[in-house]
């Protein structure tokens, strides 16, 4: 099961009596838990087993007792280290002989696979797995977080935190909460100011040199400086070549930039002359050839054995954008 998928299984109120939850998201991860959490009726009852906490005597003690006053048994597990697929299926099965059971196990590791099998429809048990967002979707929920916190920020402020951030949910709403003392709107000044960003080299500037006509040698110095791993240069990639089409597809239409129309916010004039002097540069053709690359290259990379198959693959990814720029 999915992210959309579960959002519409919580929706109508249903919850299983066991429920995973992994993948590489946190925010959504910890998120999942709380709503999974309320709608099981066991706040206030539940056994929490953090990390090192995590005892299986003592789990399955727990929910193989029952409450004299119909209270919820909630078992919440939270981990990075794997649970014994043995011990899980006991626990399973423990939730859902009793109706006032429930099993919650986030799971904050890698290796999830021999897991995941275990929670199935028969033993009414789920797994979801949750994949990093994309800016949009990223910016979409710190927005809202900042609505909660009334706070004043624009989307480009935003995904000027988020990419500072490396699109860490977690950590852009952690940030928000900081900089929710300040008084006035939040732009990019406030955000460098008082935010420690994971990029030491804006993202940007990378993106940028990397379109222009130096040789990659002089590139992947700067690459390696941003930090990021594949996947999170990737995307950022995708990003980038997405808004360039964009701006590409307006100019042709309209003859200039409207940022506004383009995006639906309007970003610095000079980032919107740089967007726009570098997209008509570069033929439709073009376009399509390097998001076809960035959609293989992200599929070859997740099948890579170790990390040097994939930075090798990454390495021949950008060989290829340079290729196709002329």
């Amino acid at each position: 099961m999915y992210k959309r998928e579960f959002d519409q299984l919580v929706s109508s109120g249903k919850i299983p009596k066991s429920l995973m939850l992994y993948g590489d998201n946190d925010y959504y991860i910890d998120e999942a838990a709380t709503r999974f959490v309320e709608l099981s009726g066991g706040r206030e009852s539940m056994l929490k087993l953090y990390f090192d906490e995590y005892d299986f005597a003592t789990a399955k003690n727990y929910l193989s007792q029952s409450s004299l006053f119909g209270d919820v048994n909630l078992l919440f597990v939270k981990s990075d280290r794997k649970i014994p697929k043995k011990e899980l299926t006991q626990l399973i099965d423990l939730a859902q002989r009793n109706a006032n059971n429930f099993f919650l196990y986030a799971y904050m590791g890698d290796d999830f696979k021999t897991m995941s099998s275990a929670f199935t429809k028969k033993m009414d048990a789920e797994h979801v797995r949750f994949f990093p967002p994309s800016l949009n979707e990223a910016a979409q929920v710190v927005q809202r977080e900042a609505e909660k916190l009334g706070v004043t920020i624009d989307r480009y402020a935003t995904e000027h935190l988020l990419i500072s951030l490396n699109l860490n949910l977690s950590m852009a709403v952690g940030a928000l909460e900081k900089l929710a003392i300040l008084e006035g709107p939040i732009g990019a000044k406030e955000i460098d100011e008082h935010i420690f960003s994971l990029a030491p080299m804006a993202m940007e500037t990378f993106l940028f040199t990397l379109f222009s006509k130096k040789p990659l040698t002089e590139i992947l110095p700067q690459m390696q400086q941003l930090g990021e791993d594949e996947f999170a240069l990737l995307r950022s990639l995708d990003y980038f070549v997405s808004q360039l089409f964009l701006y590409h597809a307006y100019i042709k239409l309209h003859g200039a930039p409207d940022a506004r129309a383009i995006l639906g916010y309007a970003p610095p004039r000079q980032l919107v002359e740089r967007y726009a002097a570098l997209a008509v540069k570069i033929a439709p053709e073009t376009f399509e050839k390097i998001l076809d690359t960035l959609a293989q290259g992200e599929l070859q990379i997740k099948r890579a054995g170790n990390a040097s198959q994939k930075e090798t693959l990454l390495f021949s990814i950008l060989i290829k954008i340079k290729s196709y720029l002329g």
